[in-house]
């Protein structure tokens, strides 16, 4: 059975997630991370891309992702677009890496951004990397070097963190520094441990 000992990490555009990601591959969990996934599709669906967009969002067979990002986040029905074709294929590829996962009988990570937004996943345990609006915004303008409207585009085109933060099932918090991070990050994972193989 798929996604029977899953656990997914989220949380908002810029909110720490990957470096939460990494922490859980360095003690040995598996992680599925769903954008991989995401741009393996993408550019496997070059021609259909070219088709929806145009032309001119695919160089030499492969998805001019900067080019169409521009695109989406600033048309919510060109998102939706993108969303119909991959979201499905990437939901077909998930599931198939989770079966696998499942065997081994131990708890593992899907890394979904878009978890909450899509309600594809039958998945209860969930964590939240979190962190306020505002820090979002100024991670995500040094990060990417964006501009103030690219970057609020960005962050609005997904939930707000706030209402994540409401339906997490583990939170942790990413207010402060890289340290108290790591903190939050044993903090959770010693819960989902408890969690999963308590008497």
């Amino acid at each position: 059975m798929a996604f029977e000992y899953a656990v997914v990490l989220t949380g908002g555009i810029a909110t720490g997630k990957s470096t939460v990601a990494n922490f859980f591959k360095n003690d040995g969990f598996r992680v599925i991370d769903a954008d991989t996934i995401a741009h393996r599709m993408l550019d496997k669906q070059s021609d259909k891309i070219a088709k929806l967009f145009g032309s001119e969002y695919v160089l030499d067979a492969q998805v001019d992702r900067k080019a169409l990002g521009g695109l989406i986040f600033a048309n919510l029905s060109e998102k939706k677009r993108l969303e119909e074709l991959l979201h499905p294929l990437i939901f077909d590829e998930i599931k198939a890496e989770s079966i696998k996962e499942d065997l081994l009988k131990k708890p593992y990570i899907l890394d979904i951004p878009l978890f909450f937004e899509t309600k594809r996943y039958p998945i209860s345990k969930s964590i939240v990397v979190y962190t306020s609006m505002e820090s979002q915004l100024k991670r995500l303008m040094a990060r990417d070097a964006s501009t103030h409207k690219e970057a609020q585009q960005r962050i609005t085109s997904q939930m707000n963190i706030e209402k994540k933060r409401e339906l997490s099932t583990y939170l942790i918090d990413n207010s402060k520094a890289l340290k108290y991070l790591k903190e939050e990050y044993v903090r959770v994972k010693n819960k989902i441990l408890n969690d999963f193989f308590k008497e």
